[in-house]
């Protein structure tokens, strides 16, 4: 992809996006010819992410097991971490029973195993137990919370290393 993509005049930018943790994967996409990356599971886990700090202690306890794939109220999957909300959605129990939000046109109250926006709202405000956590394929790698300045910093020495 990133050899057509160059074989455009002016070039067409490739950014690598998905599963890039630290700044080895940053290099290796770097030197497969990609002209950035794009990160956001990693970023999370900074002082500076607005989420609930539940939503971030979540990524710090989870284990690469926690990771599940699920559908959207229209059939879109989606990576989170296992909770008791997901083991509802599995099981059947959490039909919404109305719709205030009208976010997704293809949509359908009656039918969906859940309401997106409820769920997105809920884990944003802390409410683990009535959301998911959305969470990239290295989520269970994150450790500990850091300033984005420490982050940034990180992922330099660690390219460098690369």
């Amino acid at each position: 992809i990133v050899r057509f993509a160059k074989s455009f005049d002016p070039e067409i930018p490739v950014i690598a996006a998905g599963g890039v943790f630290d700044g080895g994967d940053i290099a290796h996409f770097l030197k497969l010819g990609a002209s950035g990356v794009q990160m956001g599971t990693r970023f999370v886990c900074t002082n500076e992410c607005d989420v609930h700090e539940n939503f971030k202690q979540a990524y710090i306890k989870a284990t690469k097991e926690d990771l599940v794939i699920i559908k959207s109220p229209v059939g879109m999957p989606g990576r989170v971490l296992k909770s008791k909300f997901v083991e509802d959605i599995k099981n059947g129990r959490t039909t919404p029973k109305a719709c205030k939000y009208r976010c997704l046109k293809t949509c359908d109250p009656k039918t969906a195993p859940y309401c997106i926006a409820k769920a997105l709202t809920n884990a944003a405000e802390g409410n683990l137990d009535e959301g998911f956590v959305f969470a990239g394929s290295n989520a269970y790698r994150c450790t500990e919370i850091v300033s984005v300045r420490e982050l940034i910093q990180q992922l330099i020495q660690e390219y460098n290393q690369a």
